[in-house]
């Protein structure tokens, strides 16, 4: 599977930042899982955070999905904070970053 672009920040080492690039086809739920593993070093299958343990993989799809006219979803932002992250979900991109 190819996957997103990922930006490894960090800001003299006390925070840690992951930017996932989406491509147009994939869901934000993927997006977000393999944000998620990359930020915790892990690999997206054995990841040590579960996305479903802190979101609704299918919502989250819903919420930017295509519109009713068949238009891409250009705007709007969904954040929620996992025990360590904030991960924040955008149109075009992931950012997880840590929470302090």
């Amino acid at each position: 599977m190819t996957e997103g672009r990922v930006n490894d920040a960090h800001g003299c080492g006390l925070r840690r930042r992951i930017q996932y690039e989406r491509r147009v086809d994939e869901p934000p739920s993927i997006a977000a899982a393999m944000a998620l593993a990359r930020y915790h070093g892990d690999d997206v299958t054995a990841a040590s955070t579960q996305l479903y343990d802190y979101i609704d993989p299918d919502a989250l799809d819903a919420l930017f999905a295509e519109t009713n006219r068949g238009d891409a979803r250009s705007e709007g932002r969904v954040e929620f904070e996992t025990d360590d992250a904030v991960v924040t979900i955008r149109p075009e991109r992931v950012e997880v970053s840590s929470d302090t």
